[in-house]
């Protein structure tokens, strides 16, 4: 008979989400350094994207790409440390996070855009005032950001002028492709979810998972603090999630869902994706897990 062997218990999981969120929360008053991994290894994964079929992790040191080994190539030459990161429906990269030692310049760098995939960028706005740590993108193109500074959901509809909406303690944001009236927002209690644009949230409620992405509108996915991936389902009372299977490499450092059947997760020892919807997954790039965490 096989044998069902428990995972982390509730009050575990969510034990380790709140020091997780502590530490995240955190992380804005230290001084980025530069990326210490040996080479052909990434570390301090903070975002996932993909343009075409070609794979994007925004990292502590910049943007790469793994070339056809899986090695992992710089793409442009900032090396700034990119907490926030996502790709727009149109291509374009939106990121934010801190600039690289020694590059001048105030210490967050608000909203920066590239549309060349990553070799240049131009600040868009907020530079200096916000350290977006998650970023989405809605199918009206307006952005979401949350404001790991001052706790609080900024919405903007063109990444320019912004709106403060709800103030909450959340690791990660999703923005439903259906419409920008439902956003998901991942806290220690549970996934929160909004139904006005992030202007108010329910409590944060059921699974604890630590990373949700919506790539489509049947294809919304979390993972949970030990890496196990489920699969979410809206129902009349809110989202249910059922569990899929454990994303190789330990805990997770992003997740990000193009379709009902293409993934990719960052775990503490790989960029991994999936083609069967998560069931399987395929090792993209090696990680190696960095000294000061996300």
């Amino acid at each position: 008979m096989k044998k069902y062997f428990p995972g982390p218990s509730a009050a575990t999981t969510a034990a380790a989400l709140a020091l997780t969120l502590a530490l995240t929360l955190t992380a804005c008053s230290q001084e980025p350094a530069a990326d210490d991994s040996p080479g052909g290894a990434l570390s301090h994964i903070h975002g996932l994207g993909v343009r075409g079929d070609t794979l994007y992790v925004a990292t502590h040191d910049g943007i790469h790409t793994p070339d056809a080994t899986g090695r992992p190539t710089r793409v442009g030459d900032r090396r700034d440390d990119f907490m926030g990161f996502t790709v727009t429906a149109s291509g374009a990269f939106l990121a934010s996070g801190h600039p690289a030692p020694g590059s001048g310049g105030p210490a967050d760098l608000g909203l920066v855009e590239s549309t060349d995939s990553g070799r240049t960028w131009h600040e868009k706005s907020l530079g200096g005032e916000v350290d977006f740590h998650s970023l989405d993108t809605a199918p009206d193109s307006t952005v979401y950001g949350y404001d790991s500074t001052n706790g609080r959901l900024r919405v903007s509809p063109d990444g320019v002028t912004w709106e403060d909406r709800a103030a909450l303690r959340a690791l990660d944001i999703a923005v439903s492709p259906a419409g920008p009236a439902t956003v998901l927002a991942t806290t220690e209690t549970g996934v929160a979810r909004s139904t006005d644009g992030g202007r108010t949230f329910a409590p944060g409620e059921g699974q604890v998972l630590a990373y949700v992405s919506w790539g489509a509108r049947d294809a919304l996915f979390g993972v949970d603090q030990s890496g196990v991936l489920f699969r979410g389902t809206e129902t009349g009372s809110g989202i249910r999630w059922d569990r899929v299977a454990a994303v190789p490499g330990g805990a997770p450092q992003a997740l990000t869902v193009v379709d009902t059947r293409r993934l990719l997760v960052a775990t503490q020892d790989g960029v991994y994706e999936s083609r069967d919807g998560g069931r399987t997954f395929e090792r993209r790039v090696t990680v190696t897990s960095g000294k000061e965490g996300h």
